[in-house]
């Protein structure tokens, strides 16, 4: 096995090796449409399994949208179906809780992709990413061959400095999934004007996808982007799928409720209108069917793309990496959205697969912004200064830890800190104030407050200084009074 040199970066040294390892092509789906297996066909045209150029790997970045961290059969969930990532858990590393640092906005989705582009902490990351140099740029310099596929929420001008190649590129946050506007990166380094193809989004994205791995000629090794809009709502997975989940046979999760039992600061918001209140159990049913569906349909076609990685000879050399940009409460809490700081909304699923990367799973405390440092340190390429930290440690094996502690934040109203197994979250809404906390190792689905109980007081004291600190480390621009009753 051959090693990549010592790398120095964003605070943490990466010695790591990249070698030969191999997941398995699994045998595509008979339910493929026509214009999807042409597209195939094509890239399958004059390719044959080839030694690598360079001792660098490919790498696929997979990321889903709204996607929570406990939506995959293999790490838990037996009511849904993900039996290509199910193969992604099996042979490679998952890390169980990856999470991202909260929003400065309802669009969560905005700040979390700016953190993982520029692998900077909430309060220093841009949302436009403007002045700030991005994942696909670094990899670009560093001879990577760039591409990007579907989802990009943080402008255009930040996707055309990274990507050599941009298909299907949707400019914003949601749309009907059938009638998704797409464009282009052109010769002339401009988008094109959108197009509408009536399609599902998951289906075209997956298809631009398989099509420039067709294209891929060496020597440079490829970086592709590929970014969903699933299971993101509207939620209108393909017939198919939608008929693989009964919404009465869907068990509501144990944190269950009617509502919210004060305001968060943002029980308003469009996230939370998609069900009426007080939340009726058989709605919350409905919603968790729609979005299993979506997500059984995204995993069917990622499938698609993992099959072209080996048709098409990237399959030894390849580190393919599936994440989500955030979670999604869809009931729980009496919540619908992911406006929040409980762990559905800050949790995502975090596996990666490939060369060098061994099957295993850890619960260190991580960050999705973690990724940038991460893949840099696969790529071997030198990134600028950030708050990510490599994962490759953890990986590997090499005694790493991952972070003592996560800190976020939504907007002006929430912040929260976790540290070990306690997490606490601090409220401040019109001048009224509560208090959480946590024990999440009893209490997973932090149903139960500790924060007003006296054996707790002494905790709670400790995480609010905890808190505060964090946050002044952080760059958090808010003068956020912590303290309160709940």
């Amino acid at each position: 096995m051959k090693k990549l040199p010592s790398v120095r970066w964003c605070g943490v040294v990466c010695v790591a090796a990249v070698g030969a390892g191999l997941f398995a092509a699994a045998a595509r789906s008979a339910e493929q449409s026509a214009s999807s297996a042409a597209v195939e066909r094509a890239a399958r045209s004059g390719r044959a399994e080839t030694s690598p150029t360079s001792d660098r790997p490919n790498i696929l970045l997979i990321l889903s949208d709204d996607q929570r961290f406990d939506t995959i059969a293999a790490l838990g969930n037996r009511e849904i179906r993900t039996p290509r990532i199910d193969r992604l858990v099996e042979r490679g590393f998952a890390f169980t809780h990856a999470y991202i640092m909260g929003s400065t906005q309802p669009a969560v989705c905005v700040p979390s992709r700016a953190m993982l582009h520029s692998g900077r902490g909430l309060w220093r990351a841009d949302d436009d990413l403007a002045g700030q140099t991005t994942l696909g740029e670094v990899l670009r310099g560093a001879g990577y061959a760039t591409y990007a596929v579907g989802k990009w929420h943080n402008k255009a001008p930040s996707l055309i400095r990274g990507f050599d190649k941009a298909r299907a590129i949707f400019l914003g946050g949601m749309s009907d999934q059938y009638r998704v506007p797409l464009r282009d990166l052109t010769d002339q380094r401009t988008l094109s004007p959108p197009r509408i193809v009536e399609r599902h989004s998951t289906e075209l994205f997956c298809d631009a996808a398989v099509g420039l791995l067709g294209e891929h000629r060496g020597p440079k090794p490829f970086f592709l982007y590929l970014s969903l809009t699933s299971p993101h709502d509207p939620r209108t997975a393909p017939a198919e799928f939608a008929r693989m989940y009964d919404p009465a046979a869907i068990p509501l999760p144990k944190n269950f409720l009617p509502q919210h039992p004060f305001d968060n600061g943002e029980l308003r918001v469009r996230d939370e209108l998609l069900a009426p209140l007080p939340r009726p159990a058989d709605e919350v049913r409905r919603h968790i069917a729609d979005y299993y569906a979506m997500i059984s349909h995204l995993d069917r076609e990622i499938g698609r793309v993992l099959d072209a990685l080996e048709t098409n000879g990237f399959g030894k050399n390849t580190i393919v990496v599936f994440a989500g940009d955030n979670g999604l409460a869809v009931g729980q809490h009496g919540l619908m959205g992911k406006q929040n700081l409980y762990d559905h909304s800050l949790r995502v699923p975090l596996v990666a697969a490939g060369p060098g990367i061994p099957a295993g799973r850890s619960d260190a405390l991580v960050y999705l912004h973690d990724l940038f440092a991460t893949v840099c340190d696969w790529a071997g390429a030198q990134p600028p200064p950030c708050d990510a930290e490599s994962l490759r440690p953890i990986i590997e094996g090499a005694g790493a830890k991952g972070r003592k502690q996560i800190v976020a934040g939504y907007r002006q109203q929430q912040r929260a800190v976790r540290q070990g197994r306690f997490k606490l979250i601090e409220y401040r809404v019109e001048g009224a104030r509560h208090t959480q906390l946590f024990d999440l190792e009893a209490d997973p689905w932090e149903m139960d407050n500790l924060a007003a109980r006296p054996e707790h007081a002494q905790r709670v004291a400790q995480m609010r200084a905890l808190l505060a600190e964090e946050l002044r480390k952080a760059g958090d621009p808010v003068e956020f009074p912590i303290g309160g009753t709940e």
